[in-house]
């Protein structure tokens, strides 16, 4: 997969992920998000053969649901509304529901800017994931404040696929750009994602990136051993009863 650009400082974002890279803010926000999860090696025989056909998984999302996160920090979980971005609350039901994120990495964590993740545990699935799977962009009607989800992609139209970041402040100046939020994380959940391993240098500078799409869990192991690992990613039902799809509150980073 390409790694999913984020217009970061002045023009373009970085781009990490497969297609779906996302561009990133102008001056004012660091360089796109990009880092990877802390988990036991996947064995390649255990992804769902599906993955390898991006082209079928065209399933339509509830209104609302939730994804519960099992990581090794910890638990949490994201209520997404399908009206804030459709398209992009549709291709992450499908990436869920295969368990594309079981055993990926969260391989791009920019302290107060964003925490990323999209790259496959699975060589095969990052290269049939890329530059052709895209969706179409969704008009921005949510905030990326502290806490929601949005698609990554270029400063090119219609290129989001896999790749996701989690804002870990409130990073407005990315709404003018394009980046459409489709999920919240819950209020306790933030305080997991914020323990994400972040002293790596950011992939996207070093570029890393396609290095780490075409060696997956393999090469990030052994290059970046200490990111963290989503363990699954696992649709839970609808709208939860501890959330309001409501960006967290912001809260104080817990220490690691």
């Amino acid at each position: 997969m390409r790694f999913t650009r984020f217009v970061a400082f002045a023009a373009t974002l970085l781009v990490f992920s497969v297609i779906s890279t996302f561009s990133q803010t102008s001056t004012t926000t660091p360089a796109k998000p990009k880092t990877s999860t802390t988990t036991t090696k996947p064995t390649p025989s255990t992804y769902d053969r599906t993955l390898l056909k991006p082209s079928l998984l065209k399933d339509t999302a509830p209104a609302t649901y939730q994804v519960k996160f099992v990581t090794t920090r910890g638990e949490f979980t994201v209520t997404v509304t399908r009206a804030w971005a459709p398209n992009g609350a549709d291709r992450f039901y499908n990436l869920v529901k295969h368990h594309y994120y079981d055993g990926a990495r969260v391989y791009r964590v920019i302290p107060n800017f964003v925490a990323q993740f999209g790259i496959s545990a699975y060589p095969v699935v990052n290269a049939a994931w890329a530059n052709k799977a895209t969706i179409k962009d969704d008009p921005v009607t949510q905030k990326n404040v502290r806490g929601t989800l949005t698609f990554a992609k270029t400063s090119q139209p219609n290129t989001r696929t896999t790749e996701i970041f989690i804002n870990l402040k409130d990073n407005t100046g990315l709404d003018s750009q394009g980046f459409a939020p489709f999920a919240v994380v819950d209020d306790k959940g933030i305080n997991i994602v914020e323990m994400f391993y972040d002293q790596y240098p950011d992939p996207a500078e070093g570029g890393e990136q396609p290095n780490m799409e075409k060696g997956g869990e393999q090469y990030i192991a052994s290059k970046f051993p200490k990111l963290d690992t989503i363990k699954s990613a696992t649709i839970v039902g609808g709208t939860s009863s501890t959330t309001s799809a409501k960006p967290a509150a912001t809260a104080t980073k817990p220490k690691p």
